[in-house]
């Protein structure tokens, strides 16, 4: 079939996009999370493109539209219809008014008819105009009736209605059409399907199943640990827009390479990767399991967020980051206190309480954290302190560490309930590169050796 269309279609195929970047899909505010917290809470307006990456966008989808698709030939080759090349000839090229028009009575039609296409096009020029096509759909208009100055926005809930509804009349539909172009090696080709299957998929109404999700997962994976900034971009709105849905959320965190995302990222990055943390959270296995050093994936998460919110500027990443921890302590507290006192959240905590804030949700995640920080702080003994640091991951020349009267006292019990607090130790020593950490654990072990008679043995 794609040489018959090489055939029908004669032409040099449009110059490959490279520097493209999709707008981000809106995170379903439908969906609410189990705290009553709704998924879209916070992300608001913030999570946008700058001005230039919608210039590229919009530049490349006017380049695509301005060049000519064959259509006859491709009806003349057998692999269009008639019919499906007088529906696309209303609509191709035509001004966004009239298309708009079109749309608004035959609106269910035109998106069978994408789909369609899509599914049966091999060239990546035509993909491209099939997409744009597509995802001038989506945007809907504001005004109905005012098709001159209608204000156009993004993601028109009624118009993905009805790319959802194409799968009453094939089950295949909407999503196996995207399979070639998620996998496709034309750079805005990839982007523009994962925009568009994302908005597709953050809309459905009952739960997406594995055939569904697993190639836009795979995609995002690729992006993600690939070298385009672009890619990295759109990856991550993408993700941000899927994880209100628990069974993406579940199958994310079982791919490490999508929850490890990529080093130094910049302030609008950092943001965005906390809120898909904060969204992971509400999965109570991976608040129980992700800041463990102990497990090989080893995300570490609460020192890199205390971190990021202390060289935070703005109050959207405080939030988010600030919820991630709320859900941390709620779901999980005896996996993350012990972490958080070690990285000395309390103090950071209380330095925070004493601010300004004008979002109420910050206030009252602070003060939460205070408290249950300060009530944890307190009840703990020396002893507690030291296995929270083990647990942690982190050693430091902390008070405990270096005091002979601790070790008299202790030494003895990291032999308790089968040397589990010794065994933790050693594995630590097996398993960090921290010269800190390496040094303290060493020291460690020689103050056990010293202060317990059984350990010489």
């Amino acid at each position: 079939m794609a040489e018959v269309e090489k055939q029908a279609t004669k032409g040099p195929s449009f110059v490959r996009a490279t520097t493209t970047v999709a707008k981000p899909p809106e995170t379903n505010g439908d969906l609410e999370m189990e705290d009553g917290r709704d998924a879209d809470e916070g992300n608001d307006q913030e999570i946008r493109m700058s001005d230039d990456e919608d210039y590229f966008l919009d530049d490349v989808a006017t380049k695509i539209k301005a060049k000519p698709v064959p259509w006859e030939g491709y009806q003349r080759a057998g692999l269009i219809t008639s019919d499906e090349l007088a529906l696309i000839k209303r609509v191709d090229r035509q001004p966004r008014p009239k298309v708009e028009s079109i749309l608004v009575t035959d609106g269910p039609q035109y998106a069978l008819l994408y789909l369609t296409l899509l599914k049966k096009i091999e060239r990546v020029d035509t993909m491209q105009n099939i997409l744009v096509l597509m995802g001038d759909c989506l945007l809907g208009i504001a005004h109905i009736g005012q098709l001159d100055t209608a204000d156009y926005r993004p993601d028109h809930d009624e118009r993905v209605e009805l790319f959802l509804n194409t799968a009453k009349i094939d089950p295949e539909l909407p999503y196996i059409p995207f399979l070639k172009t998620l996998e496709s090696a034309d750079e805005w080709v990839q982007l523009k399907a994962c925009q568009i299957v994302t908005t597709f998929m953050s809309a459905e109404h009952s739960e997406l199943q594995p055939f569904q999700y697993s190639p836009l997962l795979h995609a995002i994976s690729g992006l993600i640990q690939g070298s385009s900034a672009n890619g990295r971009d759109v990856a991550v709105q993408s993700l941000e827009a899927l994880l209100p849905r628990s069974e993406i959320r579940r199958t994310v965190w079982e791919k490490p390479e999508l929850v490890k995302g990529h080093s130094d990222p910049g302030p609008q990055m950092t943001y965005q990767v906390s809120f898909c943390i904060w969204l992971l959270t509400f999965e109570t296995e991976v608040a129980k399991d992700i800041n463990k050093w102990k497990l090989k994936r080893q995300y570490d998460i609460i020192p890199i967020l205390t971190e990021a919110a202390q060289s935070a500027v703005k109050e959207k990443v405080f939030r988010v980051i600030l919820a991630t921890f709320h859900n941390l302590v709620e779901k999980a507290p005896a996996s993350n206190l012990p972490a958080m006192l070690v990285v000395k959240l309390l103090p950071f905590v209380k330095n925070l309480s004493t601010r300004k804030w004008t979002d109420e949700d910050i206030v009252e995640d602070i003060q939460f954290l205070k408290e249950e920080l300060t009530a944890n702080f307190q009840s703990l003994t020396t002893y507690d302190e030291y296995t929270s640091e083990l647990s942690s991951g982190h050693l430091s020349w902390s008070p405990v560490h270096t005091s002979d009267d601790f070790w008299k006292e202790n030494a003895s019990r990291l032999s308790e309930r089968d040397n589990e607090q010794l065994k933790i130790l050693i594995e630590l020593l097996k398993t960090s590169n921290d010269p800190i950490v390496l040094a303290v654990g060493c020291y460690d072990i020689g103050q056990y050796v010293q202060f317990y008679d059984r350990g010489k043995k």
